[in-house]
Parts: structure tokens; C-alpha cells; sequence
């Protein structure tokens, strides 16, 4: 199996604040992992920035 993210930064990467951004969608919904099953399928499409904008999401797919 394999854990997927992908965030789209924007053309300007988070207004140049990429590495803050960043960390603060893995700290939010790294906390959250532990609600799902981990299965092939199972994934979230709710990463938002702080400006509470739809960024991107999680899925676990087969190798």
C-alpha cells in the first residue's frame, strides 16, 4: 500500500509561505489519521490552508 498526499500550493506557493502552510495541513490532519482504516480506497479530499481553502488530500492506493 501506499499513503498518497498531494496539496496544491498555488502559483505563488502559499503566498511564499510554503513551509508554514505545509506543516500546518500535516499537523491538522496528521492528528486525524487515526480515524480511518488505512485501506486501499479510504483517503480525505480536506486539507485546507489557513485561509480555509480546499488544497488538496490524502488516499491510500496498492503499490
Amino acid at each position: 500500500m501506499k499513503f498518497v498526499l498531494d496539496v496544491e500550493m498555488g502559483e505563488d506557493a502559499f503566498g511564499g509561505d510554503a513551509a508554514r502552510e505545509s506543516g500546518r495541513i500535516l499537523r491538522y490532519w496528521g492528528g486525524n489519521l487515526h480515524y480511518h482504516d488505512f485501506k486501499p480506497g479510504d483517503g480525505s479530499d480536506c486539507y485546507y490552508d489557513s485561509a480555509y481553502t480546499d488544497v488538496g488530500g490524502w488516499r491510500i492506493v496498492e503499490s
